[in-house]
């Protein structure tokens, strides 16, 4: 099978391209102490079947959320977790998974919460490391124990909550993103095609909300992430999503969401976009909120 073709990064006219390394980068420092790779995935068991040599595992229900509270860990047992991985203060953090780094960028989302900063997403995720014939290996690295240090936890720049989203709506203060597929905004499914019809008491959207699914960023033969101009063209000249503007992004529990915030705030340079990872679960199960269908 011949290998996927995509032009390099630097190449796509991205606001930021640093926060994307490539396959061959990875591949290239794969050995580097100050590169940590780690691999975050829907399926949390697939990194156990195979992974790229050297990476740890990041695991979205265990690793990241609260045990008991709807919310993500404090400061405090994140730099845990971080350390535990082998992360000091001037490693690189490398993330990459399934679902075209669907919960690589939530990951990535997370540790930006709390201030982490030096944080790179390897484009194509899993998929594309395996279409390129590149290595996987069972065995499960050990790292010394790290230094790194994380900040408090500032939910306000790129997390929205309910009643902000409320407000957002009953203001017009600017564009809402639907990421969801059709189905689900139309009302039709309350979660995921192909996934079970759960998850919310009401089906809809957000009232004023624009449906743009989180894959259409994505290139399904590469499953790397378009270039800017393409990217351009979908979220600011289809569906009026501005630069400049105020923007709230949501899914169902704000995992496909963080994806699209990844790409306005990165790739695209948007100035205020947040990510509002209540989503449908909370909004569709919330008395007295408006939900518009078609």
């Amino acid at each position: 099978m011949p290998r996927p073709t995509y032009a390099p990064i630097a190449d796509r006219g991205y606001a930021d391209p640093s926060a994307l390394v490539s396959t061959e980068w990875v591949a290239e420092h794969l050995v580097d102490p100050k590169i940590r790779l780690v691999e975050s995935d829907e399926d949390i068991l697939l990194y156990d079947s195979g992974h790229v040599p050297g990476a740890v595992k990041i695991d979205w229900i265990d690793d990241l959320n609260d045990p008991l509270i709807r919310d993500y860990l404090d400061a405090g047992r994140l730099q845990a977790l971080l350390r535990a991985k082998g992360i000091n203060s001037d490693t690189t953090i490398v993330l990459y998974g399934d679902k075209n780094n669907w919960w690589a960028c939530y990951a990535f989302w997370v540790l930006r919460l709390c201030g982490v900063e030096n944080l790179r997403i390897m484009d194509g995720g899993r998929a594309l490391w395996e279409k390129e014939g590149r290595p996987l290996v069972t065995d499960k690295p050990t790292y010394p124990a790290g230094n790194v240090t994380v900040g408090a936890r500032n939910d306000r720049k790129i997390r929205a909550f309910r009643d902000e989203v409320l407000a957002h709506v009953n203001g017009k203060k600017g564009p809402l993103v639907d990421v969801r597929s059709p189905e689900e905004f139309r009302g039709e499914r309350l979660h995921m095609v192909e996934y079970p019809n759960e998850g919310a008491t009401r089906g809809g959207h957000i009232p004023g909300a624009r449906s743009v699914p989180w894959a259409k960023a994505v290139n399904p033969e590469s499953h790397t992430f378009r270039p800017a101009s393409e990217l351009r063209q979908l979220y600011e000249q289809e569906n009026g999503v501005k630069p400049d503007g105020d923007t709230i992004v949501y899914c169902r529990i704000g995992e496909r969401s963080s994806h699209t915030w990844f790409v306005l705030t990165y790739l695209l340079g948007h100035k205020q976009v947040r990510n509002y990872d209540g989503s449908w679960t909370e909004w569709g199960n919330s008395v007295g909120v408006p939900i518009e269908r078609p």
